[in-house]
């Protein structure tokens, strides 16, 4: 598995902070991030080394958890997907459900 292979289990999830905890352990957001969605938004698109994928095992149980959060997370993901499919980066930010 590659370093910027990242696996989330949701069956750790319970709360949006636990997201945020783990997503900036794993990606080393380092001691300012901002621990909610603009922060996830700004560091997401900008600041993380690329290529990264994000494998999210157990989300069906993350969504049930966290309901709305949990769309709006995703939502990030998508954006930060789609704007480097937009620039043409070759490597790009990544995420599959599970």
């Amino acid at each position: 598995m590659n370093k910027n292979d990242i696996v989330i289990d949701g069956l750790d999830i319970h709360t949006e902070s636990d997201v945020h905890r783990i997503l900036a352990e794993l990606l080393d957001f380092g001691p300012y991030y901002g621990r909610n969605l603009d922060a996830l938004w700004d560091r997401l698109s900008t600041d993380i080394e690329r290529p990264v994928k994000i494998t999210w095992l157990h989300s069906d149980l993350s969504k049930q958890r966290l309901g709305e959060r949990f769309d709006k997370i995703i939502k990030i993901f998508e954006r930060t997907k789609q704007q480097d499919i937009k620039f043409s980066w070759d490597e790009r930010f990544d995420y599959v459900l599970r």
